[in-house]
């Protein structure tokens, strides 16, 4: 396990994965903003901080490296999991619908959505309240004193739903080794067969996510010395995962001729109410739909609250005004947000950028930023002249229903690669980021470098070659689905040994209130307590801090 960096966990994940630019002004394009509920993407939105359950994190999509003939879809939700968090860790919301949906004709809208619902048990709600009362080998162990399992449905284009799986087992949060010695025997349990083929998933993770968020301390003070942090280092996430031939969502079936699919993933609530930008419900107040139609009371109330498709762009690049609204918006709505695509044509982060590091910002409009997260890349696209990820490929469609929209596209038919690289296309690996997501793609040093115009000229912005000088997950990947790294176990709270003073407070930890430890009259502790700072001190000097 890599040596601990208590300093860069102390930060809150805010910066992860997001839908990327331009539906967010639909506030203004249509009069929405969510009033209850909440948002979505590691926290990026306003609102999000208040319904974590509901928050989506990243999202994945990529062909399988062990099966080529498939493709595998990843989200995450439920951000910054302390793993010591019990007694209750960190279940799926019963009162949500998590999404997974894929765009293969370009027209903005679900050709294929997977759903996932939850429901909770409890064995013993009267005279426990231990998450598990022993040891846990299976997930029916009546050990398991609270689980949960899930419906997984698949829906087309026409709205027809299809049962996948029904009282499917999710695995449960890592309790900790005393609890769960084998956890990797109880995920393997949770990995189902889907009955057309393909594997399914649902359980928690390492959070597979990784950069040094100090980058919103004025991009990391002014000094590109103090990066090399993972902020999200030994945090877990809630995932849902599913492999599938990938005839199962190609444009007709035929992923030969139609291999360019859009991928994003949302969160529903029921009850959730989308409410204009005054405060009431359209037309004479009634609640609206995600798209802002009133509400006509189909699927019993359920509403879009959250929305993720591309990594990082709802954080920064969309304005604080747009990002709730953003998150209840649909993809084919994008192209009418005109002051998202404006900022998408003319980003703040280069600005910010120069203004602190002195790097030159590239000429507007970033017609080649619009490329590559509206429209797909592809020649007849914009600037990039290359035929890449564009649902514009595909030999069935129609070409004059294809919409600029904010989407995670992938090329099925471009193969894993040998010897991946992290920086994905921009280091000429077709099969990484931005033609799908793979697991170790370092979206952040990606993104910066394609904010900073390097897509446009092919070359890397040397003084930004390193970026936040996180490379890889805090955890490697699987070689098999689900592929997401087991969930850690250890605290990531270490406060304890960032006492600001280095003094003898520090071992405390939380037992000690403030920043200085108090002083008090040796007389005033009795023997017991002298034994114990004592052992904590000691306890620090075998972890080898050297503070005393």
């Amino acid at each position: 396990m890599p040596r601990r960096r208590s300093a860069s966990r102390r930060a809150e994940r805010a910066l992860a994965a997001s839908g990327v630019l331009a539906l967010v002004t639909a506030a203004a394009a249509t009069g929405l903003a969510p009033a209850s509920s909440s948002a979505s993407s590691h926290r990026e939105a306003p609102m999000t901080a208040g319904d974590p359950r509901a928050d989506n994190t990243d999202v994945y999509a990529f062909t399988s490296p062990d099966k080529p003939d498939t493709v595998t879809l990843v989200a995450n939700w439920l951000p910054f999991q302390e793993p010591n968090g019990g007694p209750n860790f960190y279940p799926f919301a019963e009162d949500a619908r998590y999404n997974i949906k894929i765009d293969a004709d370009g027209n903005g809208k679900p050709d294929t959505t997977y759903t996932w619902e939850f429901t909770d048990h409890i064995r013993d709600d009267a005279d426990q309240f231990l998450y598990n009362t022993g040891v846990v080998k299976s997930l029916n162990d009546e050990t398991l004193n609270f689980r949960q399992t899930y419906s997984l449905t698949v829906t087309d284009s026409h709205g027809t739903r299809k049962s996948l799986l029904k009282d499917a087992p999710a695995a449960p949060s890592n309790v900790g080794k005393a609890s769960m010695p084998d956890y990797a025997a109880l995920r393997k349990q949770a990995v189902l067969s889907l009955p057309d083929g393909g594997q399914a998933f649902a359980g928690q993770a390492s959070d597979p996510f990784f950069l040094d968020l100090r980058i919103f301390d004025l991009l990391y003070g002014g000094d590109l010395s103090e990066t090399g942090h993972n902020t999200l280092a030994g945090y877990n996430v809630n995932t849902v995962a599913i492999q599938v031939p990938k005839k199962a969502v190609a444009l007709k079936s035929d992923a030969t001729r139609n291999p360019v699919i859009g991928v994003w993933s949302t969160t529903d609530r029921q009850g959730a109410n989308v409410v204009g930008a005054a405060g009431k419900g359209a037309e004479d107040g009634k609640a609206t739909d995600a798209q802002g139609a009133p509400d006509k009371g189909g699927e019993a109330g359920w509403r879009q609250v959250s929305r993720l498709g591309n990594p990082l762009v709802n954080e920064v690049v969309v304005p604080l005004k747009f990002k709730d609204a953003f998150n209840a918006l649909s993809p084919e709505k994008d192209a009418t947000v005109t002051p998202v695509v404006d900022k998408v044509k003319d980003p703040i982060v280069p600005k910010l950028i120069e203004n602190i590091y002195g790097v030159p910002a590239p000429a507007t409009p970033r017609n080649d930023l619009v490329e590559i997260f509206l429209t797909g890349i592809c020649k007849e696209c914009g600037p990039i002249k290359a035929d890449l990820n564009s649902q514009r490929l595909n030999a069935d469609v129609d070409k004059t229903k294809v919409v600029p929209a904010e989407e995670l596209r992938l090329n099925m038919s471009i193969p894993p690669a040998a010897k991946p690289n992290r920086l994905g296309v921009l280091a000429d690996d077709l099969a990484g980021f931005p033609n799908g997501r793979r697991l170790n793609d370092d979206v952040v040093d990606i993104e910066l470098q394609a904010l900073e115009g390097a897509a446009q000229t092919g070359k890397i912005v040397p003084a930004l070659a390193a970026g936040d000088a996180v490379d890889t997950p805090y955890r490697e990947p699987g070689d098999t689905f689900p592929y997401v790294a087991l969930p850690n176990t250890a605290a990531v709270n270490q406060a304890d040994s960032l006492h600001p003073d280095g003094g003898v407070g520090a071992g405390l930890g939380g037992l000690v209130s403030g920043d200085t430890f108090p002083v008090v009259p040796v007389t005033a502790l009795g023997g017991g307590a002298l034994l114990a700072v004592a052992g904590v001190l000691a306890l620090r000097r075998r972890r080898g801090t050297g503070q005393a």
